[in-house]
C-alpha cells in the first residue's frame, strides 16, 4: 500500500480560530502553521483559488514546517474557468472593464499567460523545499466532458510540467454511464491525478464518489454531506461533521486506492470550526496514516 497522507484544507478559517482548536499560545500566523503541521503532515491552501499567492508567501509556508511536511495548492479561479474577481488579479494586468467579474477570454492573450507564469513561480518556494504535493484543479460546474475540455486537461498539465496537477470534476457528465470508464482511461493514459470526491448528491455540481488511481498520486476531498449545499454561506455549505462509523466505512476503501498509487492524498474540506481537524485525526487513526 502507498503513502496515506491526511490533511484539511484550511488552517485559518475564523470559525476554526474561535472553536478553540489552537492553544492559546499559538496566537500568531506563524504559530498556528507550526502547530497545525505537528498534527498533520498535509494541508490544503484553498487562499489562492479567490487570490493568486505571493512568492514572498509561500516562502514563509516553507520555513515555518517541517521537512516532509506537504502543501496542495488550490489553483486561481481564472485558470479553471471560473468568473474571477477583477480585484483578484494582478493591478497591471487588470483589464479596463465595468465588470465586476471576469473570465480568460476577458483578458488579452499576453495578459492570461502572465496569470500562469506569475501564479505558478509563486510556487517555487515550495517547489525547492520538496513540499509542493499537488495543484488542485476544481473545474466549475459548466465544464462538461467533451473533447475541448479533455484538451483543456492535456495543456494544464503541459503549463505545469514539472509540477503535478489534480483534477477535480463538478459535473455528472464526466460519470454518466460508459463516460466513467471513458474520463478514468484518458487520465490513467495521460497520468493525469483524478480528484475523488465525497458530496452531496442530487445537485448541479455533484459527482458521485468514484474512487480510482489514475496516476502515481491519488487524491479524494472530503465536502460533507450538508443539506445546505447550495448556500452562499461557506459555513452552511460544508457545515457537516462526520461521524465515526462514516469515517470507518471510508477506511478500508481508501485503503484500497492506496493499493492503486504511490501516495493517497486525503482532505477533509468540511471547513467549520473544528469538524475538518477532528475528522481528519479520526480518520488518520483509523487508516494507521502518518
Amino acid at each position: 500500500m502507498g503513502d496515506i497522507l491526511v490533511g484539511t484544507a484550511s488552517w485559518t478559517d475564523r470559525t476554526l480560530l474561535d472553536s478553540g482548536w489552537y492553544p492559546q499560545t499559538a496566537d500568531t500566523p506563524e504559530k498556528r502553521l507550526a502547530y497545525y503541521a505537528r498534527q498533520f503532515p498535509l494541508v490544503e491552501v484553498d487562499a489562492t483559488y479567490y487570490s493568486p499567492p505571493a512568492e514572498a508567501t509561500a516562502r514563509l509556508w516553507a520555513e515555518r514546517t517541517p521537512d516532509g511536511f506537504t502543501f496542495n495548492i488550490k489553483a486561481f479561479s481564472l485558470l479553471t474557468g471560473h468568473p474571477t474577481r477583477v480585484s483578484a488579479l494582478y493591478k497591471d494586468l487588470r483589464p479596463e472593464t465595468d465588470k465586476k467579474n471576469v473570465y480568460p477570454d476577458d483578458l488579452p492573450a499576453q495578459a492570461y499567460e502572465e496569470v500562469w507564469t506569475r501564479f505558478l513561480s509563486a510556487l517555487d518556494p515550495l517547489v525547492e523545499a520538496g513540499k509542493l504535493g499537488a495543484v488542485l484543479f476544481q473545474f466549475p460546474p459548466w465544464f462538461t466532458i467533451k473533447r475541448a475540455n479533455k484538451q483543456y486537461l492535456l495543456e494544464v498539465a503541459k503549463r505545469c510540467a514539472p509540477l503535478r496537477p489534480a483534477y477535480e470534476f463538478r459535473h455528472a457528465s464526466w460519470f454518466d454511464g460508459d463516460n466513467a470508464d471513458e474520463t478514468l482511461a484518458f487520465l490513467r493514459e495521460h497520468k493525469l491525478p483524478y480528484v475523488c470526491v465525497d458530496m452531496p448528491q442530487g445537485h448541479r455540481s455533484s459527482v458521485p464518489p468514484v474512487l480510482a488511481a489514475t496516476a502515481d498520486l491519488a487524491v479524494v476531498r472530503f465536502h460533507g454531506h450538508s443539506d445546505k449545499w447550495t448556500s452562499k454561506d461557506i459555513h452552511e455549505k460544508f457545515g457537516y461533521h462526520y461521524s465515526k462509523r462514516e469515517l470507518a466505512d471510508w477506511a478500508p476503501k481508501l485503503r484500497e486506492l492506496a493499493d492503486d498509487a504511490g501516495q493517497t492524498h486525503v482532505l477533509m474540506n468540511n471547513c467549520y470550526r473544528d469538524y475538518a481537524q477532528t475528522n481528519a485525526k479520526t480518520l488518520a487513526g483509523l487508516l494507521g496514516a502518518d
